[in-house]
């Protein structure tokens, strides 16, 4: 179907005001960018007289030079990577869980599972952080793992339940007609089919989960931002911006490449459709030619009477 079956197409009078509103913006997001960038390379005088360069000076930079402030943040980069792969897992894991025990028949599994995943959901990540970190007394690393895979273990779970209760009733009665099991049933048809449907919001929250990390630096734990934060107290005010800008870029590249990663797999995983049947003789070649013709005889109308 044709977009223009859904909508009018705009005349000229829309396609003008649309054209100068795109043009107004432009100027508008130019004016702020000019007028950030002229705030921050504008020197800075402080209460005692003493002026301080702009953020864009030489002596404000020179630190990047040092390989020991990049081997700062590649130790900062691992740390974050190493929480994030392993409470990922482990989210997934949960959430397969969760989503398994919520849609259980029995009431005596789906109401407990009820109450404790909208108590996991309800607790922000920083205080589940805290509450693995002191209940369980693991270490600074276990809790921000525990933590971060219980949370988004539990988005994860309501997101595959959702998946599983989308799905028409006839993929669980085929497979109950078949002399499945509906465990054997749920595990082989209905959760394929809802890990597949919903991995575009799985992926979303594995970059929620990834940002999270952050988080961690509360119970101790030198991820990248804890790291950026160290960094910036050592080397002073001097190089407070550039430190944290250069955090900044790092975190942007991290969630952009996970993100493209997610969209990657999601196209992967979404339906392809299959090669056209040839429907020309040529397209067929000469078997396949022989194999659609009709025979003369047994086929058409009786002969008539004679």
């Amino acid at each position: 179907m044709s977009a223009s079956v859904l909508y009018d197409s705009p005349g000229p009078k829309t396609r003008r005001r649309s054209r100068v509103a795109s043009a107004v913006s432009l100027i508008l997001i130019a004016a702020l960018v000019y007028w950030v960038v002229t705030v921050l390379a504008a020197p800075r005088v402080a209460a005692n007289g003493q002026e301080t360069p702009g953020m864009f000076d030489s002596s404000r930079i020179d630190i990047l030079g040092n390989p020991l402030v990049w081997q700062n943040f590649l130790n900062g980069v691992l740390a974050t990577l190493a929480m994030a792969g392993v409470a990922a897992v482990l989210a997934i894991l949960i959430g397969i869980f969760f989503s398994f025990v919520r849609t259980a028949r029995s009431a005596w599994i789906r109401v407990p599972s009820v109450i404790v995943l909208e108590f996991v959901r309800g607790m922000p990540v920083l205080l589940m952080i805290f509450f693995v970190f002191l209940v369980f007394s693991t270490g600074a690393y276990w809790a921000g793992v525990l933590g971060l895979g219980l949370y988004n273990g539990a988005i994860i779970g309501e997101a595959l339940r959702a998946g599983i209760l989308s799905l028409p009733r006839g993929q669980r009665e085929a497979g109950l007609a078949v002399g499945l099991s509906p465990v054997r049933t749920r595990m082989s048809i209905e959760f394929p089919q809802a890990f597949r449907q919903m991995l575009p919001i799985i992926l979303a929250q594995l970059v929620v989960l990834l940002k999270d990390t952050s988080l961690a630096y509360v119970v101790g734990y030198d991820e990248l931002s804890r790291t950026i934060k160290n960094m910036q107290s050592f080397l002073g005010n001097r190089y407070l911006f550039t430190i944290f800008a250069v955090g900044l870029i790092i975190y942007l590249l991290m969630n952009l490449a996970l993100s493209w990663v997610a969209r990657w797999v999601a196209r992967r995983s979404g339906p392809k459709l299959g090669k056209a049947l040839p429907n020309t003789p040529k397209q067929l070649g000469e078997e396949g030619t022989r194999a659609i013709t009709l025979p003369k005889q047994g086929y058409g109308p009786p002969d008539p009477p004679h």
